[in-house]
């Protein structure tokens, strides 16, 4: 990629970010199913 023609949100540091951003959600998404799970196991289903 020509170093003219480059996207934004490109960059080493956005990279990184949107790295953070996705083990975040991941992360946030696992308690979710955790709770969910352990309120099911709870009530007895």
């Amino acid at each position: 990629m020509a170093e003219g023609r480059r996207r934004p949100g490109d960059s080493e540091v956005h990279r990184r970010k949107r790295g953070k951003n996705v083990a975040l959600a991941l992360a946030l998404v696992a308690f979710i199913v955790i709770v969910y799970f352990v309120a099911i196991v709870r009530m007895g289903g």
